[in-house]
């Protein structure tokens, strides 16, 4: 089993279960304890998990995606600020992809292109795309309740019957190193295809995003503009030696 295969189910077992033993993690990867031992101390180098004695426990925060009600109250003035900019990045006649995501869902207001085409897995903003007559297509695929994204395989494949000039992702990290990331490999999956399938990425962050790092990684730092309400500045060299950034 590939080091990357094992790291995968250690987490998804901490998911589970929040706490598991060095013992538990070798019998489900049927591997050493000294290679258990080198996949924890990875893992915590990457601020996945914490060591604790004779096991790991997980960073909450690290895998565990807040839900649409509870990130709508939250940055409230920076999302609008960010939307506004994203929205204003859109040319008449433009074809584009709407990621699921409370910021991607504030730039609907804001949208004056015409006749602009979009493509969404969010629930919420193809309903907001159909009120203001905007043509929207929804992926089909499985809804997640508490973000309400449409994911997994079969949004996977209906994503390839379109190719896009403009993609709008959220994120919910943005590092130098380890680039942009997500907490959902599943999610992460979808915004990587959507972002091969755009001629143009823009990445949608609030500065409360900047240095932080979840579990999945979407692609690194210069294959995107970061749309941000302001670069934190003790990060703002290592961030623009990496990628572009509009900033409102």
């Amino acid at each position: 089993m590939l080091t990357e295969e094992r790291c995968g189910l250690i987490i998804q077992r901490l998911q589970e279960k929040g706490v598991v033993k060095i013992q538990e993690l070798m019998d489900l990867l049927e591997a050493s304890e000294s290679t258990v031992r080198r996949d924890l101390i990875d893992l915590e180098s990457r601020n996945l998990l914490k060591r604790v004695h004779g096991g790991a426990s997980l960073l909450p925060h690290k895998s565990q995606e807040p839900g649409m009600d509870e990130k709508t109250f939250k940055n409230i003035q920076p999302k609008n600020i960010i939307a506004r900019l994203a929205a204003s990045q859109l040319l008449d006649g433009e074809c584009i992809y709407l990621d699921a995501g409370t910021t991607t869902l504030a730039m609907i207001p804001h949208i004056k292109a015409k006749g602009i085409t979009v493509v969404t897995n969010g629930l919420s903003h193809v309903e907001a795309l159909v009120s203001k007559r905007i043509p929207s297509y929804l992926l089909g695929g499985m809804m997640k309740s508490h973000t309400k994204a449409v994911i997994g395989s079969i949004a996977f494949q209906n994503m390839d019957n379109f190719r896009f000039d403009k993609c709008f992702l959220g994120t919910n990290g943005v590092d130098a190193e380890w680039g942009y990331t997500t907490p959902d490999p599943e999610e992460a999956l979808i915004k990587r295809r959507a972002h091969q399938l755009s001629g143009k990425t823009y990445v949608l962050a609030d500065s409360s995003k900047f240095g932080e790092v979840a579990f999945a990684k979407l692609f690194d730092l210069y294959e995107a503009t970061v749309i941000t309400e302001a670069v934190p500045e003790r990060l703002r060299q290592s961030i623009a030696n990496k990628t572009k950034i509009i900033e409102g």
